[in-house]
C-alpha cells in the first residue's frame, strides 16, 4: 500500500510560514526559526520533527496496548533532541533521546508490546533509516 498526500507552505513573514494540509479537517499550522533568525513565536521544523517522533512512538504504543485489549490511562512522553554541526560546519540533528511513560493497568501486557511497538512507527523508523527526499526549485505559480 502506498499513500500520499500534499502539504502546502507560503511564507507570511521573514522566516514565519503558514502550512496548509489538503485534509480540510486539518488547522493551518505556523512555523518559525528561533532568534535570532526569526522571531521565535513559532515552533521550527526540527521541534516539529522531534514532537512527530514522540507522538508516532506513543501513538504506537497505544495502538499495541489496545490489539491486547488494555486502554492506557494515560501516556507522556519527552523527546530530547540534539543539534550539532556536520564536518561542513552545518548544523544536524544529531540524536533524539525519547522517553516514554504509560500508565496500564495489566503491566504484562505492555512488556508484550515492548519489543513491538516501535517497529510500526512510520516516523521514527523512516528518520532512523533515512529518507529519500527529492527536492526542485520552480518558477512561482500565476
Amino acid at each position: 500500500m502506498q499513500e500520499e498526500w500534499l502539504t502546502e507552505l507560503e511564507m507570511v513573514h521573514d522566516y514565519q510560514f503558514r502550512i496548509s494540509f489538503d485534509d480540510k479537517g486539518l488547522a493551518d499550522i505556523m512555523t518559525d526559526e528561533p532568534l535570532p533568525v526569526g522571531k521565535g513565536e513559532h515552533p521550527n521544523a526540527t521541534r516539529f520533527l522531534a514532537a512527530a517522533v514522540g507522538n508516532c512512538l506513543c501513538a504506537s504504543l497505544a495502538f499495541c496496548l489496545r490489539k491486547t485489549k488494555t486502554e492506557p490511562i494515560s501516556i507522556k512522553a519527552t523527546v530530547r533532541t540534539t543539534l550539532g554541526r556536520n564536518e561542513k560546519g552545518r548544523l544536524r540533528v544529531q540524536g533524539m533521546q525519547v522517553r516514554i511513560f504509560p500508565e496500564v493497568d495489566d503491566q504484562a501486557k505492555l512488556e508484550r508490546c515492548l519489543p513491538l511497538f516501535q517497529d510500526f512507527c512510520t516516523v521514527s523508523a523512516a528518520v532512523r533509516e533515512g529518507i529519500d527526499i527529492e527536492v526542485s526549485v520552480e518558477p512561482p505559480k500565476k
